[in-house]
């Protein structure tokens, strides 16, 4: 790679970087091609950006980007994937999926909303973060719950009232 392809690959990983607040670093390697191939289908369909990249591209786009990566690029040795996407448990749920027929990918460390996850050990805790949609879903079901007891007091009590009148 000659030194201008390096400069138009680091502009570009450092574009994506900062398109996003979800960045996921994995190690995919030792997949078979059809295990690979699967991946990137169950990522496409989840909205997820699957790439290979190089080490130290992504390190000095890392260190490009507005965003603070902290300890993440610390993580970059083999090989190295990254996963981009909108909903922050997302990557999380596809690895732990492929991680039931074999130990790949292996999580090294995610850039979640500002927030910095290094080891294979969190892997698990990323996976039940809840999505952006989900906490308001439950949020809205929380606020509706007490207005629906109310309105139900008051049908009862309303239909009580006509009961006692007839």
């Amino acid at each position: 790679m000659t030194r201008e392809e390096k400069s138009i690959a680091i502009g570009d990983l450092t574009a994506q970087l900062a398109g996003t607040n979800i960045v996921y670093v994995a190690d995919i390697s030792g997949l078979n091609a059809e295990t690979t191939s699967s991946l990137r289908r169950a990522c496409f369909k989840a909205g997820i950006k699957l790439e290979v990249v190089k080490n130290t591209l992504l390190e000095k786009a890392m260190e490009a980007s507005e965003n603070n990566y902290g300890e993440l690029p610390g993580v970059l040795k083999g090989n190295t994937s990254i996963f981009i996407a909108d909903v922050a448990n997302a990557p999380a749920k596809i690895i732990k999926e492929f991680r039931k027929k074999s130990d790949k990918p292996v999580f090294k460390g995610a850039f979640i909303n500002n927030e910095i996850y290094i080891g294979d050990n969190l892997l698990d805790s990323l996976a039940s973060l809840k999505s952006k949609e989900e906490v308001i879903g439950e949020i809205i079901g929380l606020l509706q719950s007490p207005a629906q007891r109310v309105i139900s007091a008051l049908k009862n009590q309303f239909a009580n009232e006509e009961g006692a009148e007839s």
